[in-house]
């Protein structure tokens, strides 16, 4: 018996179960999820794919999975836990292969569950498929009744499990993976970044507005291969059709290729970084060599989450040809230049605060210092979450360095605020470690909407910034003063591209659908201070014909 079969017979028996965690970093918003994919037939793939998602363990510590193709068949492993927890070296030494795919993932409340774990598995017929998914998709409720009334298994309610089941469905129905992909492609909306195996190639691709980052590497065996380098990094041709044809392969595999989140996981691996994926890319990987066509037209202007730069993303990655560090350190030098402050001393919130905390220093010429020190083994707690264990997370998880800050007036850049119940915590703490002034820096505008692709976001009503001004939010967490980076100031610190800002400004560049329960974010919701109501970008795509079954409106399938 297969472990996924196993588990999800535990899952039905009750067996598998996790109480509801304490999360001390529940005031932040959330990346969902890190996927990691490797073509490499001389190398232990397995192995590979962990270490690369324990460079993308920040992305997720809810569960960790690995999916290794051997050319015969598919194998899964994965688990509830860090990817330490997940995998030992015993059972990386069953997933034997030439390929494989590796998920890190964040749950929300409610979703906590193995079956939820990635990579899902698609068993239907001969077609068999493992898919690591980050992102959200916001239109899967009517598909996945579709896949149901067609007699498709689910062991979860996941959007990611519905894409692995729509793409095994199309694959069955037209003999040829890439088309299952495709034809995917063309029904899903929201943020999506896949890598995808069967038995001898990966798959990766993106969704066409680039929500979701996803890089591609190269794994060389001596040496640089230039030429393949080169070949690449190609732009497709602008007379591509995104009509079904058999792609030429335009690199050899020579060595191995990898594809990942972020560039940090490149680097572990020893990879080295080719390019990013492109919006509405399919990228193929065999042993006839590597693949790229247009699997959907890429979207009119690109729309990069802005959140990865503020603070998803390690800051060693490369993201848009600019460090993520050189990023936050650019946000920390526009915030200093906006809201100005008298002070003796800037510290930054680990870990996400201390690149913009220099930067502010750097600009204003208030010294640099260091004033809260982080336990980094405080593991997630997963006990009933009061209000009095969520302010005792804070504390075991940052504690003031007195020397430091006491009789200063002191400068805290934090990334965001989400509800303010941390910086509430963080103030009283640098309070009674003897600070004379507190003034709070924030790097990123207020958070006011929420995010629907692949962020985990509380109702409106939790967003502190959709709900009190800036000074209501001074007054309710105790700081002598607090400023928020501008919208204009931030994307004056970003590198060149579009970005999706929408969590700040309220424009989303995909349409929501109704049955997504965008009434739940928005219940009881009065702007403050806001002229424009929640609105969609002018090349969103909005649903139409969405009583009708994907067969009527894609008669080709």
């Amino acid at each position: 018996m297969s472990q996924e079969t196993i588990h999800a017979a535990q899952a039905a028996a009750g067996r598998v179960s996790e109480p509801e965690q304490l999360d001390e970093d529940r005031d932040q918003l959330h990346e969902e999820c890190g996927v990691f994919g490797v073509w490499a037939p001389k190398r232990d793939v397995a192995r590979l794919t962990y270490f690369g998602l324990r460079a993308l363990q920040h992305r997720g510590q809810e569960s960790a999975g690995i999916a290794v193709g051997d050319g015969g068949t598919v194998m899964v492993r994965k688990d509830l836990g860090l990817c330490g927890q997940v995998f030992s070296d015993a059972d990386l030494s069953t997933l034997t292969g030439q390929l494989a795919v590796g998920h890190v993932r964040y749950g929300t409340a409610g979703a906590k569950s193995w079956e939820a774990a990635q990579p899902h598995l698609s068993t239907i017929n001969e077609v068999i498929i493992a898919l690591a998914h980050n992102g959200t998709l916001v239109n899967t409720d009517e598909l996945r009744r579709q896949l149901i009334e067609l007699g498709v298994p689910f062991l979860s309610n996941s959007d990611s499990e519905v894409a692995t089941k729509l793409i095994g469905y199309f694959t069955q129905r037209t003999g040829h993976l890439r088309e299952g992909i495709r034809k995917t492609m063309e029904l899903v909306r929201g943020g999506y970044a896949m890598t995808l195996i069967n038995e001898s190639s990966l798959y990766a691709f993106r969704d066409p507005h680039g929500i979701r980052p996803l890089v591609l590497g190269k794994l060389v065996d001596g040496g640089l291969d230039q030429a393949d380098l080169k070949a690449a990094a190609k732009l497709p041709s602008l007379e591509e059709s995104t009509e079904a044809k058999e792609p030429v392969p335009e690199v050899t595999t020579a060595g191995g290729w990898v594809v990942a989140s972020e560039t940090c996981a490149l680097d572990i691996v020893g990879a080295e970084y080719v390019r990013d994926i492109r919006p509405g890319e399919i990228l193929r990987i065999n042993d006839e060599g590597l693949v790229s066509e247009q699997g959907v037209p890429a979207a009119e202007k690109s729309a990069n989450c802005i959140f990865e730069q503020v603070y998803f993303a390690r800051p060693d990655s490369i993201m848009n040809g600019k460090s993520v560090y050189a990023c936050r350190y650019d946000m920390g030098r526009m915030l200093a230049i906006e809201s100005p402050v008298n002070a003796d001393m800037v510290i930054g919130v680990p870990d996400s605060g201390m690149p913009p905390a220099e930067g502010f220093a750097h600009e204003s010429g208030i010294r640099y210092g260091e004033g809260l020190i982080k336990n980094r083994y405080v593991a997630r707690t997963f006990i009933e979450p009061t209000q009095e264990l969520r302010a005792m997370g804070v504390r075991m998880k940052l504690n003031p360095l007195k020397d430091n800050i006491e009789g200063k007036r002191i400068v805290v850049i934090d990334d965001s605020i989400v509800r303010g119940t941390t910086m509430v915590q963080l103030v009283k703490m640098l309070r009674g470690a003897g600070a004379k002034e507190i003034h709070v820096r924030i790097n990123s505008p207020e958070v006011i909407w929420p995010c629907f692709y692949g962020i985990d976001t509380d109702v409106q009503q939790q967003l502190i910034s959709a709900n009190k001004t800036v000074d209501e939010i001074c007054e309710f967490i105790g700081a002598d003063s607090l400023a928020f980076l501008s919208v204009e100031g931030l994307l004056k610190c970003m590198p060149e591209g579009g970005y999706c800002d929408a969590c700040f400004t309220g424009v989303y560049p995909v349409a929501i659908p109704d049955s997504f329960g965008r009434d739940k974010f928005m219940e009881g919701y009065k702007p403050r201070n806001l002229t424009k109501p929640m609105r969609f970008a002018d090349d969103a795509i909005v649903e139409k014909d969405k009583d009708k079954s994907w067969e009527e409106n894609h008669p080709e399938a």
